[in-house]
């Protein structure tokens, strides 16, 4: 049966995102070999060019690694005070790098902080050979971990993106879209990847960021940048405006400020013509209660998120279904009804209603004294 509640008691749900009422086509052509262009907390597709053709990443590879690396944070694995080791192996990578020495020690989060802002390749080998215990099989890791996230046409050889001696070191747009946003669910990893500029080796070694987006793009919060010969100029440009996160995805142009301008066109696209429609999961007001002690039940939605062309956001409509009373046993989490959401007459996504708390059947002793109770009160 539907019973329906006020617009401020809408706040929830099980988070859940559906495609666009009305689609929005970028039409303007992009000077790269790939590019994507996805919201961050749906996966919703908004732009896509070659973007499951597999190409060199570069050093947008690093996303990988670093996923790898907060996700050993994250486990207590390791910690961001560690002192980190250096090998010889480390200390020879070409390319971006803080020139490590053998033997040189330094803090986890100085060579975090090195990967993210200024793309070093020798720390990002060291943190690979203390986190693993070589490189080769933190490589193997990362291969594992893109297959478990679904990225199908990738395959990791090295932890840098360096490809000078590589047989087969590729990653697809959509592919690095996908591990992006993984990191991203990290939130602590923009802490870093919004550094402009800073130092370690107690100052005596500058960092700038590689990626000039953090400086000039209103609400560039990473992620990485990556060039080599045979990649040529490759971003994964992520920024946050009014709750909405996205992911540009450039792979291959002829230089960095076409790189940097075609994931600008892409995420000023992305803000202009897209917005996320949400609701904060809450309390809604009890349901009656038949069957236990209590003669309520508390209930609650969850989260609803939902992304949206812009000119939609404000047509959502929403229908509730709910019974008119509840009937233990419940427990905690159980689902007693839902929120349909539709946007033009078309569903965008639906979330549970479900119980606060438990509610056991009550017993045959419990009832009797009940209805002994309330009869001594009619008298």
């Amino acid at each position: 049966m539907k019973k329906a509640f006020s617009l401020f008691l809408i706040t929830s749900l099980l988070f859940s995102i559906a495609a666009p009422c009305r689609a929005v086509e970028f039409t303007e052509e992009l000077n790269c070999r790939s590019a994507i262009l996805i919201e961050a907390g749906s996966g919703a597709v908004l732009y896509e060019k070659n973007a499951d053709q597999p190409l060199p990443p570069a050093s947008v590879t690093k996303i990988m690694t670093l996923l790898l690396v907060c996700e050993a944070l994250d486990s207590g694995k390791v910690g961001l005070g560690d002192v980190v080791p250096v090998s010889e192996n480390a200390s020879k990578m070409g390319g971006s790098q803080v020139y490590l020495k053998v033997g040189e020690q330094m803090t986890l989060q100085d060579m975090l902080k090195s990967v993210v802002v200024s793309s070093a390749n020798d720390c990002a080998v060291a943190l690979a050979e203390y986190i693993a215990g070589s490189e080769t099989a933190f490589v193997s890791m990362m291969n594992e971990h893109a297959e478990k996230l679904g990225m199908k046409n990738t395959n990791f050889e090295n932890v840098t993106g360096l490809d000078d001696t590589v047989k087969n070191h590729v990653c697809s747009a959509r592919d690095i879209a996908i591990m992006s946003a993984e990191l991203l669910k990290h939130a602590y990893i923009t802490q870093y990847t919004t550094i402009w500029m800073d130092t370690i080796r107690d100052g005596q070694f500058g960092l700038t960021n590689t990626n000039r987006l953090i400086r000039f793009y209103k609400g560039c919060n990473g992620l990485k940048t990556g060039m080599t010969a045979k990649a040529g100029y490759c971003v994964s440009a992520t920024a946050e405006r009014g709750g909405m996160q996205l992911i540009a995805v450039i792979m291959g142009s002829p230089s960095r400020d076409i790189r940097n301008e075609a994931a600008s066109k892409l995420l000023d696209f992305g803000f202009a013509n897209y917005g996320v429609y949400s609701v904060p999961g809450e309390e809604l007001p009890p349901l009656k209660l038949t069957g236990s002690l209590g003669p309520e039940l508390k209930i609650r939605h969850g989260d609803f998120s939902v992304l949206l062309p812009s000119s939609d956001l404000r047509e959502v409509i929403y229908e509730t279904h709910l019974p008119d009373h509840a009937e233990a046993p419940l427990k905690e989490g159980d689902e007693i009804g839902r929120i349909e959401f539709f946007c033009r007459g078309k569903p965008v996504g639906e979330t549970a209603i479900t119980a606060c708390e438990d509610a056991p059947r009550i017993g045959y002793g419990a009832m009797l004294a009940r209805m002994l109770s309330h009869f001594l009160m009619l008298k």
